[in-house]
């Protein structure tokens, strides 16, 4: 499969926006959208390449830079944070030998925080 493969799975409709970037992002062994790949949507849905710049740059999950094949993210919103989130982000960044926004040298691992995951009723300590 290929991009333009990826694109054909969906009406060229905004309302589709989501499921098209992620797929393009997993598709990319970096796990991130280039601009290219931005500026082959817009033109796809027909809309202005600010659009889908808006889209990417609003949600967390999207990446514009090359990351890790694997992705670690750490939640950082106070219900996590009471319950070790930054003990645990600690421990990653001493064994994984990066800082958060970071990827290994290997290109293996990136470290990320983000604001929320939705589980805060699954955070303990």
């Amino acid at each position: 499969m290929n991009k333009t493969d990826i694109l054909h799975k969906y009406s060229p409709l905004m309302e589709n926006v989501l499921l098209i970037l992620h797929e393009f992002q997993s598709y990319n062994p970096r796990n991130y959208l280039s601009e290219k790949d931005l500026a082959m949507i817009a033109k796809y849905l027909n809309v202005p390449y600010s659009s889908i710049y808006g889209v990417v740059s609003y949600y967390t999950l999207f990446s514009l830079t090359p990351r890790g094949k694997h992705i670690i993210r750490i939640c950082n919103s106070p219900v996590c944070h009471m319950a070790g989130s930054n003990d645990i982000l600690l421990e990653l960044r001493k064994n994984l030998k990066i800082d958060s926004g970071e990827t290994t040298a290997e290109g293996f691992f990136t470290l990320e925080t983000t604001e929320c995951l939705g589980q805060c009723d699954t955070a303990t300590n």
